[in-house]
């Protein structure tokens, strides 16, 4: 079953991507081989040339691989995707495969830490600039915009400060100039929000993340909306090199079965959870778009289906406070990443966003008192104790 288009999402979760096996295995077969050998010569001939299709070597396709490729594809309503060993990965290979050196990037300031470094210490030495902007305020953008601006790359919401950017209003900035348009998709999923209905050209997920789901996968993909962007990057990332292996596309695979029944559950506690700490008296400021004090929370409604179940505070006693939250909190756990089926709490400015320097991190509002919350499926009543529970050691 592919293509599916009159399907709810649940049944979409759990078909697409699906493969006809010779044997009848319901679920697509790990195929762990490095390499894949040839009916004759002139097979592989023609396997090299193009001419026909099927498989060569695992660094350029495998069916496991494949067909997760073609799950998520289908389920962000793209033409193809490509997976990659990580998120950086695929920031990397979108990056190298769109940009050359002389062009001009226009990405959002408050991004994953990983990619800022990227982009400002690392890229910069093959000659492409970057200049990191609120790319909420539409303003902005505009006055960042250079003769050799070539891409836009927006994160939204933004990681960790929950700023949302109209994907609209961008992508009109982006046809009008003749730029590429590209947005981080991790936080909310294909389940939350979909990119490519707002005229995106590229989207990035850490699979790490909510589409594997359960914290025993690394993994990055690149959906892209046409063939001419899929050639593109297939053959960068052929000898790039940094593609995910079939084991891990296993994974990623059976966890997009379960992801609209895990999103869901976890922005339903995420909501309840936000509006307990808006109200907790040692909190100063909750970050979460679906609180009506988000400075963009009737954005957030239109572009939006959900609002997802990433929530950063600010407490009143900053980062002191923050350390005692983290140090006394018993069912959340004190680690990095986010989107599984495990509540998280982490301390950007010290840990996620540590390869920022301080002046970047502050003008992204990363503030030392700033920290993340990934709420994940457990009870709600128990999340929300253990939080009281933390909180009371302030």
């Amino acid at each position: 079953m592919k293509n599916h288009q009159n399907v709810g999402i649940n049944t979409l979760c759990v078909h697409a991507g699906s493969s006809s096996d010779e044997l009848g295995s319901v679920v697509t077969p790990i195929y762990q081989t490095s390499t894949f050998k040839f009916k004759n010569a002139e097979h592989g001939a023609k396997l090299f040339k193009g001419e026909e299709k099927g498989f060569i070597y695992t660094r350029l396709g495998n069916p496991t691989i494949e067909v997760m490729e073609e799950a998520i594809a289908e389920l962000e309503g793209g033409y193809k995707a490509i997976g990659c060993a990580s998120g950086m990965a695929a920031v990397h290979l979108l990056i190298s495969g769109v940009m050359e050196s002389g062009d001009h990037l226009i990405c959002s300031e408050s991004v994953y830490g990983a990619t800022s470094v990227l982009l400002s210490t690392i890229m910069p030495k093959f000659g492409v600039e970057t200049t990191f902007v609120d790319t909420s305020d539409i303003e902005l953008v505009k006055q960042a915009l250079k003769p050799n601006t070539r891409m836009i790359y927006v994160e939204t919401p933004a990681n960790p400060t929950m700023a949302i950017t109209d994907l609209s209003a961008i992508n009109q900035i982006a046809k009008e100039k003749g730029l590429y348009f590209a947005v981080d998709n991790t936080f909310m999923s294909p389940i939350l929000q979909k990119p490519f209905e707002y005229g995106a050209d590229f989207i990035i997920h850490s699979m790490t993340k909510y589409l594997n789901g359960h914290a025993d996968v690394v993994a990055g993909i690149i959906v892209v909306n046409n063939q001419e962007n899929y050639a593109l990057l297939r053959k960068m990332s052929n000898h790039f090199g940094g593609v995910i292996d079939p084991f891990n596309s296993f994974l990623v695979h059976r966890g997009l079965k379960t992801l609209n029944l895990r999103v869901m559950r976890q922005q339903e506690n995420a909501q309840k959870v936000a509006e307990f700490l808006e109200t907790h008296i040692q909190v100063e400021s909750v970050l979460f778009p679906g609180l009506p004090s988000h400075p963009q929370y009737e954005l957030a409604k239109k572009q939006q289906k959900g609002c997802g179940s990433m929530i950063s505070i600010e407490l009143k006693g900053g980062y002191d406070a923050g350390v005692k939250l983290m140090n006394n909190v018993k069912l959340f756990q004190l680690a990095v990443s986010l989107g599984g089926v495990e509540s998280l709490i982490q301390h950007p400015a010290s840990m996620t966003h540590a390869g920022m320097d301080k002046e970047s991190r502050l003008q992204a509002k990363i503030t030392d008192g700033l920290v993340r919350l990934s709420i994940g499926i457990e009870d709600v009543d128990d999340q929300i104790n253990d939080l009281k529970n933390a909180l009371n050691f302030i």
